[in-house]
């Protein structure tokens, strides 16, 4: 059974910077963090590959540029990295992982495992 564990988070004015980080036990092929701000459907914002390779990583639109997934095998934790924040990235960010392949970063069903949630707060 894989456990995710999130952290980081909290409140920041616009442009600022924070770090998550999710810390898995278990066996997966890929982390991804999703986030869903008041009244949103819930949008894959960034994953990487966890299996054995590369690390390839996939962003979405509204975070390229600005945000950075990246991991530490060591403690088997993987950190996503966000700066230059901007009020619209208010929302509660989830960590998830899958222990199988899948063509598809981004949809949510695809993913086996996720963590409590963590709220992240950019104020203007």
């Amino acid at each position: 059974q894989v456990q995710l564990v999130e952290s980081g988070g909290g409140s920041v004015q616009a442009g600022g910077t924070l770090r998550l980080s999710c810390s898995a036990s278990g066996a997966i092929v890929r982390l991804a963090w999703f986030r869903q701000g008041p009244g949103k459907e819930r949008e894959g914002v960034a994953s990487i590959w966890t299996g054995p390779g590369t690390g390839t990583t996939y962003y979405s639109n509204s975070v390229k540029g600005r945000f950075t997934i990246s991991q530490d095998n060591a403690k088997r934790t993987v950190y996503l990295q966000m700066d230059s924040l901007k009020p619209e990235d208010t929302a509660m960010y989830h960590c998830a992982a899958r222990s199988t392949y899948s063509i598809n970063w981004s949809r949510p069903s695809d993913y086996n495992y996720w963590g409590q949630g963590i709220q992240v707060t950019v104020s203007s």
